[in-house]
């Protein structure tokens, strides 16, 4: 399942456009913050997803600009994506977990020192994510993009917790 195709087909929702405006609808709801999408997949996406019939280009302008639009078979396919996502659960590829499984290879010192300095990271992303809540309404965003920022600043505080209860186990030796 590509969450990539998902927010392109999903902005397109919105009526037609081109590919940068597909950025910069993905970058208004803070998909780069949430998704993990490389705004250059975008092009790419756009014309793949004409190929196979997906969207319909709408207009073809001057300097390569290409209008797209959803359309009925890409309506279907973005519901079967969306409703794929909502039922499905997959692990979360976390860099740090790759980190984490090779902690023994570490000095304690540095291990308690990297602690605290993920410590305080995860607790400035905390609060500035708290911070987030709202404030996109207060340009256009609808309430519901709030519940990404919510679940991102939930995932980033069991970090926080999971990383002030390893502090002391790794201090007293009782990790690695």
């Amino acid at each position: 399942m590509s969450p990539t195709r998902i927010l392109i087909l999903g902005a397109l929702l919105d009526g037609p456009m081109n590919g940068y405006g597909v950025r910069r609808r993905l970058e208004f709801m803070g998909a780069d913050q949430w998704a993990n999408v490389a705004f250059g997949s975008i092009y790419h996406g756009l014309g793949k997803m004409a190929d196979e019939g997906l969207l319909d280009v709408v207009e073809a302008g001057r300097g390569g600009k290409v209008v797209y639009a959803v359309n009925d078979t890409g309506r279907m396919e973005f519901y079967r994506l969306l409703m794929g996502s909502w039922t499905t659960v997959q692990p979360i590829v976390d860099p740090f977990q790759v980190a984490l499984t090779f902690i023994d290879k570490l000095q304690k010192e540095d291990v308690i020192a990297a602690l605290h300095e993920r410590r305080l990271q995860l607790a400035t992303n905390v609060e500035a994510v708290a911070r987030a809540v709202g404030a996109k309404q207060r340009h256009g965003a609808p309430a519901h993009v709030n519940e990404n920022l919510r679940l991102m600043r939930a995932m980033l505080q069991a970090q926080l917790d999971w990383v002030e209860q390893a502090i002391p186990r790794v201090e007293s030796g009782e990790l690695p």
